[in-house]
């Protein structure tokens, strides 16, 4: 931007000299013939590097103009130099400092003395424009940067009270939980009393009116006694679900090979009678509940059993995985069996709670023995998963904590988590 300066002589030729002596500095100049026509200009512009004045003006002269001048708050930056072709003497030069001038040139004007002066405070108009122009950059990222921080605050107040409604949720839910658990645990109770009349009285009335009832009331009762036995299965696999977050959650050290080889003694008469053989790799200790461990074991094994293929003797591998490296934390151990298999698209689906991919017909079942394997494995902070093919078999694999239960729960990580703010 080309610097302004204004030029104040009631004399053109004047006016003309200085333009001459200046022109060639690459300033663009304002001329004002007399004070009351410099302050007129000076009301609509106001952004001049410099003002020239002559002392020596009629009706208003220098001084006077350049008093008016400063009167205005934004015209006090303008510097103002004096021209005259008279000493006043040092009374009358403090008057035109007092004024506002800031420096004087004596006439005849000495061409590079002129330039020398208006170069400096040029650049010193130059420096101001630039430092204000930094100052206003500053002051926006300023502004920007309380915006952010106010911003920031008021996300963290909202991912506070997020953090907040978080921990009452889980609450809650782990209240619905335990009062589902208890539900299920007392309404499964309470339904085998009357289960078990309806057995005893029909065992009764088909011992007793045997030779009386007809082939077809035989039949119905054999199928109320199947249903019967059928639903008490259900209600006994639902009591040992809601009773895995009842029981007591001790963990101890235990060696995973001697729990599994009691299932394997109970499954004994089971998996004789399939002609099942069993190779089992020694397992590791862990930290684990050995009375969970039992249904999670009996389970997995009991479904590997289940779902064989026909005239084809079960195969059932277990084994573990303990990997050296430190910054593994799990164990994993392996349920591989040669049985028909499934799609793995239902590989999480199997362990939904009354989930089947196969009706009762072909194979019997309630649909919460992999359900409980996963509350099971879950109670110890642990996963399982499955591989699977179809007619190729399926792999449960079985990921336990290395250094026992895993007490940091989601609820204790959003508690102690220094974000918070709680």
């Amino acid at each position: 931007m080309q610097p302004k300066i204004l030029l104040v002589d009631d004399r053109e030729d004047n006016l003309l000299s200085i333009e001459a002596i200046l022109g060639s500095d690459g300033y663009r100049f304002m001329r004002a013939n007399s004070g009351r026509q410099a302050l007129k200009i000076l009301l609509q512009e106001f952004d001049f590097a410099l003002i020239l004045m002559d002392v020596q003006m009629p009706n208003l002269n220098g001084f006077e103009t350049a008093s008016l001048i400063y009167e205005r708050e934004k015209l006090k930056h303008i510097p103002i130099i004096f021209i005259t072709a008279h000493n006043y003497g040092d009374e009358n030069i403090y008057k035109g400092y007092r004024a506002g001038a800031v420096d004087y040139i004596y006439k005849p004007i000495n061409p590079e003395l002129l330039r020398a002066k208006v170069a400096i405070f040029v650049e010193l108009y130059q420096k101001t424009h630039r430092l204000i122009a930094q100052e206003q950059k500053l002051i926006a990222i300023n502004r920007n940067l309380e915006a952010e921080i106010s911003e920031r605050k008021s996300s963290e107040e909202k991912v506070n009270a997020l953090n907040l409604q978080l921990l009452q949720n889980i609450d809650k839910l782990e209240d619905a939980n335990k009062d589902l658990d208890r539900f299920a645990f007392m309404a499964s109770h309470d339904l085998q009393e009357p289960l078990r009349k309806i057995r005893t009285f029909t065992d009764l009335l088909f011992n007793k009116y045997h030779d009386a009832i007809h082939e077809d009331g035989k039949k119905y009762l054999d199928k109320i006694q199947q249903a019967a036995q059928r639903m008490q299965t259900l209600i006994q696999d639902i009591l040992t679900f809601s009773k895995v977050s009842v029981e007591n959650k001790e963990f101890i050290e235990s060696n995973m090979s001697e729990l599994l080889n009691h299932v394997l003694e109970e499954m004994k008469p089971m998996l004789q009678a399939k002609n099942a053989h069993i190779s089992v790799d020694p397992l590791p200790l862990l930290k684990v509940n050995p009375v969970l461990i039992h249904p999670l074991f009996f389970n997995l094994i009991s479904n590997a059993i289940k779902y064989s293929k026909k005239d084809v003797p079960p195969e059932i591998k277990i084994y573990s995985d303990r990997d050296s490296q430190p910054e593994n934390k799990y164990c994993r151990i392996f349920f591989e069996d040669n049985g028909i298999g499934f799609d793995q698209k239902y590989a999480e689906q199997i362990f939904l709670m009354f989930k089947r991919l196969h009706h009762n017909s072909e194979y019997e079942g309630t649909g919460i023995g992999l359900a409980l394997c996963k509350k099971i494995v879950e109670e110890h902070k642990g996963f399982i998963s499955a591989r699977s093919k179809e007619n190729e078999g399926s792999v449960f694999i079985v990921s336990l904590p290395m250094n026992g239960n895993q007490s940091q729960t989601q609820k204790e990580s959003v508690r102690n988590n220094p974000e918070n703010g709680n």
